[in-house]
């Protein structure tokens, strides 16, 4: 449910000036309800965001790139009314936006969930991905949790992958949670945090 407020003021003019202010986006974003008046003259209102919150989130992205006067196509999808939005951006200059390891990936993905979360008191899952980087990722990622779970399988020790943000180590522990024989766990704080792949014990 995107974000709404209400209040009393004494007109239209003063309401919206009010909303700006307790919403904190701008007043074209805003839509403002009349609930009725008071005992003591003044009006009840109701002060709603009023964005798709797709859209914004497109706008948002386009206005970086053009900014950086990078070439582009973005694909913008919003899955059960909104509740996910995924972003797919391609262009000449796929690998400066992603950066090394994804670092300029995952903070422009930062940048835009916050966008979002302006907008809406609800979880929104919000996805960036550039040039198919995320989905190939997730693909390595796969095969390295298979070819280490086996190993660990064979010789019963613990293997400790190296450090992995958190997108990267819910792929691992997705892949390995079904498996019988082997658990994840991660260990490690803030950018050194890391999987480590266990054996079961019977």
């Amino acid at each position: 449910m995107q974000k709404k407020v209400e209040f009393t003021a004494k007109n239209q003019d003063e309401a919206l000036q009010e909303a700006v202010k307790r919403l904190h986006i701008s007043s074209e974003k805003i839509f403002i309800n009349t609930l009725g008046e008071t005992v003591d003259g003044d009006i009840n209102f109701e002060a709603l965001v009023d964005v798709n919150l797709t859209i914004e989130g497109k706008k948002y992205l386009e206005g970086i790139l053009n900014a950086l006067n990078i070439g582009y196509q973005i694909e913008a999808r919003s899955v059960n009314g909104e509740s996910e939005i995924h972003y797919l951006i391609d262009s000449y200059e796929n690998s400066l936006l992603i950066g090394v390891k994804g670092k300029t990936l995952e903070a422009l993905q930062i940048l835009l969930r916050n966008l979002i979360s302006t907008y809406t008191r609800d979880h929104i899952v919000t996805t960036l991905d550039i040039g198919g980087y995320k989905a190939n990722r997730a693909r390595q990622l796969e095969i390295l949790a298979t070819k280490t779970a086996k190993e660990v399988i064979k010789t019963k020790h613990p293997v400790k992958l190296q450090p992995m943000n958190s997108f990267e180590r819910r792929i691992i522990h997705e892949k390995l949670s079904d498996w019988r024989d082997v658990y994840t766990e991660s260990e490690g704080e803030g950018e050194a945090r890391a999987i480590v792949i266990k054996p079961k014990s019977n």
